[in-house]
């Protein structure tokens, strides 16, 4: 009886206090957004289907579908080991029209240049985009806007830059420096703060896709040379034009990274491959896990879902206006 008594006391404390019972199960279920554009951000990708490509592939079929997409984002590392020769190159149907063959993904796909992809010729992926239905890559570096939900006032703007030239060491690489020497990066530099001031008032969102990472929590690259070079040419202009969100790939992990400043930075890396990573006092995120993630961009808010291999909403975070 006196044991009884004891748990009817302690059941009226946790009533009291408004405590569970029970341990709750995370919300693991994919989201949907009205109203917004909504893209997949995926990068490092091109095995021929190897390393959990094809199951990865098949989760962006399923997401793709669900969310209603407007178009994909590849963070660059398109082809492995180095790049494709020419847009004939077979690398094209093995890894790319082959893998993502679920209808949700034939709409367009704007990529950028990472470095394996300097191995090979870089103007091929170029190339390809006049004679593919949907591989958006009409120069090295662009940018585009595009309507929310239809509605061209309300708009975002992405520039998508080439990195690869922003890296000193890359000008005597082998691999890469061949294609990296005809580049001019101050060039790109001068296009991309021209293209960032836009002082449209229907541009609502600012937001820039690149290769390379300034800010990462994976362990060997947080004070590389690679990493060091991209933060010290691009933070000053991201600030500067408060850009909202910084996406790349490269480290082959998830990430959501908040430094100091406006800007989110976002690492999408892990399409076909996972390897280990730390943590950051700034990471929100720091994911060992194959997968990618969903954006979906309102005119006050943009919700970010991070989707692994098995379907499962990893992390979802929201950026408010």
């Amino acid at each position: 009886m006196q044991k009884l008594n004891l748990y009817g006391i302690l059941l009226a404390v946790l009533l009291t206090v408004n405590m569970p019972l029970f341990a709750q199960t995370p919300d693991t279920s994919l989201r949907k957004y009205p109203k917004t554009l909504n893209f997949i951000l995926m990068g490092d990708w091109g095995r021929v289907g190897e390393d959990h490509q094809i199951p990865v592939a098949k989760q962006m079929g399923k997401t793709a579908a669900e969310i209603n997409r407007d178009f994909i984002i590849s963070t660059g590392d398109n082809f492995y080991p180095r790049g494709v020769m020419s847009e004939f190159d077979p690398l094209w149907k093995a890894s790319f029209e082959d893998i993502y063959k679920a209808f949700s993904l034939q709409w367009d796909w704007y990529s950028v240049l990472g470095n394996h992809d300097y191995g090979g010729n870089p103007d091929a992926q170029v190339a390809y985009s006049k004679i593919s239905r949907r591989w958006r890559m009409p120069a090295r570096y662009f940018s585009k806007t595009f309507a929310i939900d239809g509605d061209t006032t309300n708009q975002v703007l992405i520039a998508f830059i080439d990195t690869n030239p922003l890296i000193p060491e890359f000008y005597t690489n082998k691999d890469y420096g061949p294609n990296v020497v005809t580049q001019d990066s101050t060039a790109q530099k001068k296009w991309l703060e021209k293209t960032l001031a836009n002082k449209s008032p229907n541009i609502k969102w600012k937001l820039v896709v690149g290769h390379h990472p300034l800010f990462t929590a994976t362990e060997k690259r947080r004070e590389s040379y690679d990493t060091r070079a991209i933060r010290n040419s691009l933070k000053g202009i991201l600030d500067r034009y408060e850009v909202d969100a910084y996406l790349c790939g490269h480290d082959h992990d998830l990430q959501h990274l908040l430094p100091t400043g406006k800007t989110h930075y976002f690492v999408s890396g892990s399409a076909s491959e996972a390897t280990p990573i730390g943590q950051l006092p700034i990471s929100k995120l720091a994911l060992s896990d194959y997968g990618f993630m969903t954006f979906s961009i309102g005119t006050k808010s943009m919700n970010v879902q991070v989707i692994n291999e098995n379907g499962k909403v990893v992390y979802r975070t929201e950026v408010k206006k």
